[in-house]
């Protein structure tokens, strides 16, 4: 070796010695790698450390792997868990020249890629220090030649979770498998209980599984489990829309409702009841809370799971979609000492995530957060989170008496649902407290009327609503796919002049491999924020009827769901049929 690290890290990439000694010092005391050290102090990126040891080792780094060259057969002789504690995978590629790095800064700009002849296995690993598992892998793989390359984390554990997807049966494969045996092969697993074991053969349970994982991998965010008279039928959602994923046999629907009602520790026998349970996957670092929800129809028993990534990370308000006006102005309004703010919109409209993203950008500890929610969806550091119960009759309104209690400075509801509860969170809200909500209605003007309706009085609306924002999901147009066209009449929908059309530019979606061919990728809201100023105060002690407060709301520069939908359409985020689909009358 010609240098040492600390020499090329400083010549090649402006690492100063002295925080190269603190690293070594902070290593020797408390452990762990000195290239993480560094990556920790934000000193280096990791490819950089990474082309740091390519000098240093002489071993070739290669930013990307090549993933056609995966080696099924490879991975199977070892366990993909100590692959992934050591960030390590075997690849197995035939003769050919290969690309090692790409032109960077050790090279200089103009520099060619260099090749390399590779004749036998590659072995791609992240830390080249890390001799003994290297040389347990290549005792457990049985080879005797190989070529040791570097690569960065993220790249090997794509590689990783690629070789064992593929080494993997497939759900179609395992309903094709199922549908050459014999039903009784079914049966037998039914009776001897067997879907208590989750390493168990059993084809049943490695089909739930495949769905489950399958489902995930695909940012569905529910699995529906249908049985028709002669059919049977498996669909996921993905970014609010039903997509078919399988459609396996009819005799297979007892045993595959059974296995998840085993899986949520339900009561197997009751198939004439509903019943409601949960359960917990893991896939690598992801804990994904898996709902269950059964329902007695007329040809079996329907089962959705509503999937809730637990280890996911709370949005921040600045991501949720609101445009730059409307964020300035909710930054304003949570920061009241008190008041309540209502979330509105139809179920599975993004409500709980805006109101978790607001707690999190006011969760500091001088704030007491006291919540209570049906379901606790994610769990917030440093909030105190209770489960409504109904069994034993822990309501939203007796959770509220009690939370009222314990000196809140901030509540959450989950739902305002009667008249009790919204009253309990208007005196809250009139003693000092600021609390938020959400409620069923289609936009922020009916909020009103729908707590009119459930009984509380205008004045006591008047004095203690600040806000109203009302929301949807509108799908996001994929960056790999998406192409500029001419919308013509549909244009017309949103509002726009025809003359004025060729002075836009809209997207309309296509389909790629990296959106699953739907055009769209992930979803943002859109959003109608109503402030309660004194004109609209004064007009609902008088009237609650919403025509006439959204006028007003209006009057008072109100923007509406559409106008916001057709703001995102202008950037080129979401499509014109996507706002129209959300926004119809």
């Amino acid at each position: 070796m010609k240098n040492i690290l600390p020499d090329i890290l400083e010549q090649n990439f402006g690492v100063p010695r002295t925080v190269f000694t603190e690293s070594q010092r902070i290593q020797r005391e408390k452990g762990g790698s000195i290239g993480d050290l560094l990556i920790q102090k934000k000193a280096i990126t990791e490819s950089q450390l990474l082309e740091a040891y390519s000098l240093l080792y002489e071993i070739p780094f290669w930013p990307e792997l090549p993933i056609d060259k995966v080696s099924v057969d490879l991975t199977q002789k070892v366990s993909i868990q100590f692959l992934k504690k050591f960030f390590m995978v075997p690849l197995a590629l035939d003769a050919e020249k290969v690309t090692t790095h790409h032109p960077g800064p050790l090279n200089g700009p103009d520099a060619e890629p260099e090749k390399i002849n590779i004749q036998s296995t590659v072995i791609a690993v992240n830390d080249p220090s890390a001799f003994q598992p290297l040389d347990d892998l290549i005792r457990l793989l049985g080879i005797e030649e190989y070529q040791l390359v570097l690569s960065t984390r993220n790249a090997i554990l794509s590689v990783i979770n690629l070789s064992y997807d593929l080494g993997q049966n497939s759900a179609e494969q395992l309903v094709q498998d199922m549908e050459d045996s014999d039903e009784s092969l079914i049966s037998e697993i039914e009776d001897t209980a067997d879907l208590l074991d989750d390493t168990s053969d059993a084809p049943i349970i490695k089909l739930v599984n495949n769905i489950i994982s399958q489902s995930i991998k695909a940012r569905a965010s529910d699995i529906h489990f249908e049985p028709y008279q002669d059919s049977f039928k498996v669909r996921y959602r993905i970014d609010g829309i039903l997509y078919d994923l399988l459609t396996p046999p009819k005799w297979i629907q007892p045993a595959l409702t059974s296995r998840i009602k085993v899986m949520a520790k339900l009561n197997i026998a009751e198939k004439r009841l509903p019943q409601d349970g949960r359960f917990e996957v893991k896939i690598g670092n992801q804990v994904i809370d898996v709902r269950v929800s059964t329902l007695p129809i007329s040809y079996g028993e329907r089962v959705v799971l509503r999937l809730l990534v637990k280890s996911g990370s709370v949005l921040m308000m600045t991501d949720l979609g609101f445009s730059p006006k409307m964020l300035s102005q909710m930054t304003e309004l949570v920061k009241s000492p008190n008041g309540i703010i209502l979330v509105t919109g139809p179920t599975g409209s993004g409500k709980t995530t805006t109101l978790y993203s607001i707690l999190s950008s006011i969760n500091t500890p001088d704030i007491n957060i006291i919540t209570v929610e049906d379901p606790v969806e994610y769990q917030l550091k440093g909030i105190s989170q209770i489960q409504v119960n109904p069994k034993i009759e822990l309501t939203f309104a007796r959770g509220l008496r009690s939370i009222v209690r314990q000196d809140p400075d901030v509540i959450l509801i989950g739902e305002i649902r009667d008249k009790e509860t919204a009253e309990i969170a208007v005196q809250s809200a009139l003693t000092g407290h600021l609390v938020f909500s959400t409620i069923h209605t289609n936009d922020s003007a009916s909020a009103i009327t729908r707590l009119v309706d459930m009984g509380v009085e205008p004045f006591l609306i008047s004095s203690s609503v600040i806000a109203i924002v009302a929301q949807r999901l509108v799908r996001v147009l994929c960056n790999d796919c998406k192409k500029v066209y001419n919308p013509g009449s549909s244009a017309q929908n949103l509002g726009f002049k025809i003359e004025n059309i060729d002075s836009y530019r809209f997207y309309t979606p296509v389909g790629c491999d990296s959106c699953f061919n739907t055009g769209y990728r992930g979803r943002i809201g859109i959003f109608e924020l109503m402030i309660m100023g004194p004109s609209l105060k004064e007009l609902i002690i008088k009237t609650h009827d919403s025509v006439r407060i959204k006028h007003e709301a209006l009057n008072e520069g109100m923007v509406m769901l559409r106008n916001d939908g057709l703001d995102k359409v202008l950037k080129g985020i979401t499509s014109i049929e996507e706002v129209i689909r959300v926004t119809q009358k």
